[in-house]
């Protein structure tokens, strides 16, 4: 990555200095300060302490130094204290990779009229009997490790788009309300992404329902981003220009391709932990990487005996 600022278009180095109070001349300060906090928290494993990588977190708490020390913690002790939600954090690995294939998430090529990216899920691909809704969680994670690498989607955020199009009920039965509020906790407070919307669109009442019992764990400026639509496809193109949005959603583009998005993560390499925390180190017998964060490539040794992971359910994740 170049140089941390020079990627950015002069619109949206305008819009980082007016809605997120990031100077150009005082970056460099904020980061070192949010770097020297590091020792404060000798029980935290902190995996990446560069610039590039502190500025993201800098930018979701829009410079205030606290608040993103605060994040950046979480961030890590999430990963600590949640550890097998992460093992074999890799696009190849069975159950991420099917649930990319299913387009959990899909992301739209094109940012909307705001310079945000769009991610979609179309909950009627969900084949809960293949995979679980840990693991859907899990392919969330990892794509937006991959959309935050770029700074023009640090600044600008991101939408999220819920399709409840035949959503089941049966499928609705397997919304494991532990791991639902496991979720809310690291989107909400653990991930230094800026979520500007959550469009939820032809949702059932069970759906609703479900909302109504998670609304405790939001918190207010979270529950003001959620936006029901029900099937008024109208009121969401009132937010989203129709010329960036697929068939589906009542867009004027063809019908979304669940593969688009899923290419990008395991093209010619599958996007991983170590893609995240050490992007400059090869991957060698001498490698420092623990065993649970490295490719596939470069771990196989490790794998024996290690169940599949289309075989664990949200009981294993969640367990003590």
């Amino acid at each position: 990555m170049a140089e941390y600022g020079w990627s950015l278009s002069e619109s949206t180095l305008a819009k980082a200095q007016l809605e997120l109070n990031e100077a150009p001349a005082h970056r460099k300060a904020a980061i070192d300060a949010v770097r020297e906090l590091i020792p404060t928290r000798p029980d935290v494993e902190y995996l990446r302490t560069d610039d590039a990588f502190i500025l993201r977190f800098l930018r979701a708490r829009k410079f205030d130094v606290t608040a993103t020390f605060k994040l950046y913690t979480q961030y890590f002790v999430y990963r600590q204290r949640n550890n097998k939600l992460f093992l074999g954090f890799q696009a190849s690995e069975g159950d991420i990779k099917q649930a990319l294939l299913d387009g959990f998430p899909g992301v739209l090529p094109q940012p909307d009229q705001h310079g945000r990216r769009v991610l979609v899920l179309f909950t009627a691909n969900w084949d809960h009997l293949r995979y679980g809704l840990v693991s859907i969680y899990r392919a969330l994670l990892l794509s937006l490790e991959k959309l935050l690498e770029d700074e023009e989607t640090q600044v600008n955020g991101l939408v999220i788009i819920v399709d409840w199009t035949e959503f089941s009920f049966k499928q609705s039965s397997h919304l494991n309300p532990k791991l639902l509020k496991l979720i809310i906790e690291g989107l909400q407070d653990c991930f230094p992404a800026r979520f500007s919307a959550i469009h939820l669109i032809n949702q059932p009442w069970y759906v609703e329902a479900a909302f109504t019992v998670l609304k405790p764990f939001l918190k207010d400026k979270t529950r003001g981003k959620v936006v029901m639509h029900g099937n008024n496809l109208t009121t969401l193109h009132a937010h989203l220009s129709r010329e960036m949005l697929p068939a589906e959603l009542g867009g004027s583009l063809p019908p979304y391709n669940n593969h688009y998005w899923a290419k990008q993560l395991l093209g010619d390499f599958s996007f991983s932990d170590r893609h995240i925390f050490w992007p400059q180190e090869p991957c060698s017998n001498s490698s420092p990487l623990r065993a649970l964060r490295q490719p596939e490539s470069c771990a196989k040794r490790f794998q024996r005996g290690r169940p599949s992971m289309t075989q664990l359910d949200e009981s294993f994740f969640l367990s003590d």
